[in-house]
């Protein structure tokens, strides 16, 4: 009996062992089942969809989150940019939720010393998409948004040696009233196309020139077609019109035209097609230094009016913001020449030139790829035009777009335009008339 009572202890303690060594071999067998078909959906999904998809998908900020990695956008060169990361832990009571890891609003910004910058006279009215040229002492401010249901149709006149706001008269009615192609030969300003009128109305094809001694408006050949912020100049004795948005405000246009101009006056009864700019699209520098032609950043896309409204009511759509340079050669080829650092547009008038450069100052960038809100630019450009490279000069008192830049007596001013939210949100907020300036030491 007492061996029987041995035996039957023995085999039940035999059973108990063979069973929890099945059960631990069941659970490492079942996880490895969930294991490889976690692994199975994930490259599944990652296969079936787009790198910016991925870039963007759920399991893609899990993996982030993971490896202890954040991601800028895809064009975005990270060994000059500052990425931060924000950490926004979730408090909540259940613990399975997880923090989430997202780009900090700033991630955009670019190492920058800081400039020491004094405020001057604002200017009479806040100006969005507006437009400027300099003439020796004199800064000419045309028209732009006063709000989004407003836009004025007037010139300010800032005198540089006076430091102060001294004249200002009317535009044409005719005349657009935002997004406006202007250059100037010294003494007449030629202002080509552009938006007639507030919200997203299409611009129109109509051109007048302003003759600064006296005043006067006249009436110069339209363009072929109305084209939106297009890249305007003169160059080699004509005007060169190129670029800019076709009538819907967002498709890029692609033509080139150019027409002889002398004292203000068409020597030519039709603009001529010229070589097509390899990339089209608004809000761009369009600069000639050195007999050389460049144009600098911008973008494709832009707002478009909503279908049937009445008031042509503004409408976001997809926009691509580069960072592309071209320079027109002597041959009437285009050139490709280094980016700038980051991608940058509505800086048609942000530009200045100073001792073979060419300063740039503010702009937008790419959205931010998460939240999909427009990014503002704070910083100042320099591109040499004897090394052709670009570098980070300093950064503005505030990120600011279309900021209407001139320069004098070793002075960068900068006025208009519309700002961000503060320092650490560099979403567009306020339309301002401020003017700031600072000395540049180049």
């Amino acid at each position: 009996m007492a061996r029987l009572a041995h035996n039957n202890n023995h085999h039940k303690h035999t059973y108990t062992k063979t069973f929890v060594i099945l059960s631990c071999v069941g659970l490492f067998g079942a996880a490895l089942v969930v294991d490889f078909m976690w692994a199975f959906s994930s490259s599944s999904s990652s296969s079936s969809s787009s790198s910016v998809s991925a870039y963007l998908s759920v399991t893609s900020n899990w993996a982030l989150e993971k490896s202890g990695i954040v991601l800028a956008p895809p064009h975005v060169n990270t060994t000059e940019i500052y990425l931060k990361e924000l950490v926004a832990v979730n408090d909540y009571k259940d613990n399975d939720r997880a923090r989430e890891r997202l780009l900090s609003g700033t991630f955009a910004d670019l190492s920058a010393p800081e400039l020491e910058w004094e405020q001057m006279p604002s200017a009479p009215v806040p100006r969005l998409d507006g437009a400027a040229i300099q003439i020796k002492n004199l800064f000419y401010v045309f028209s732009g948004y006063g709000t989004i249901d407003y836009v004025h149709s007037h010139v300010d006149v800032y005198n540089f040696t006076e430091n102060e706001w001294i004249e200002r008269f009317a535009t044409p009615k005719e005349m657009a009233n935002s997004h406006l192609g202007v250059v100037s030969d010294g003494r007449y300003i030629y202002v080509v196309s552009g938006q007639h009128g507030p919200q997203c109305r299409g611009p129109i094809a109509r051109a007048f020139v302003l003759d600064t001694e006296t005043r006067k408006w006249h009436s110069f050949p339209p363009l072929p077609s109305p084209r939106y912020a297009p890249a305007t100049q003169l160059w080699r004795g004509r005007l060169h019109v190129m670029g800019g948005s076709r009538e819907n405000r967002h498709t890029p246009g692609l033509e080139h035209w150019s027409v002889a101009v002398k004292n203000g006056k068409a020597l030519e009864e039709k603009w001529r097609t010229e070589i097509p700019i390899p990339r089209g699209g608004p809000h761009r520098a369009c600069v000639v230094i050195n007999d050389r032609l460049f144009v600098i950043g911008g973008q494709e896309g832009d707002f478009m009016a909503k279908p049937g409204s009445p008031i042509f009511k503004c409408s976001r759509r997809h926009e691509v913001v580069y960072s592309d340079v071209y320079m027109l050669d002597d041959k009437m080829k285009w050139k490709v020449l280094p980016p700038m650092p980051k991608p940058n547009s509505h800086i048609e008038f942000a530009w200045v030139i100073v001792n073979n450069s060419i300063i740039i100052t503010g702009g937008t960038t790419e959205k931010n790829p998460v939240t999909k809100r427009m990014i503002l630019v704070g910083e100042v450009f320099k591109f040499d035009l004897d090394s052709l490279a670009w570098s980070v000069i300093g950064k503005l008192p505030f990120r600011v777009k279309t900021t209407l830049a001139g320069f004098w007596d070793g002075h960068l001013y900068f006025t208009s335009g519309q700002r961000d939210r503060g320092p650490d949100n560099p979403q567009p907020r306020k339309v301002i008339k401020e003017m700031w300036r600072t000395k540049l030491h180049l």
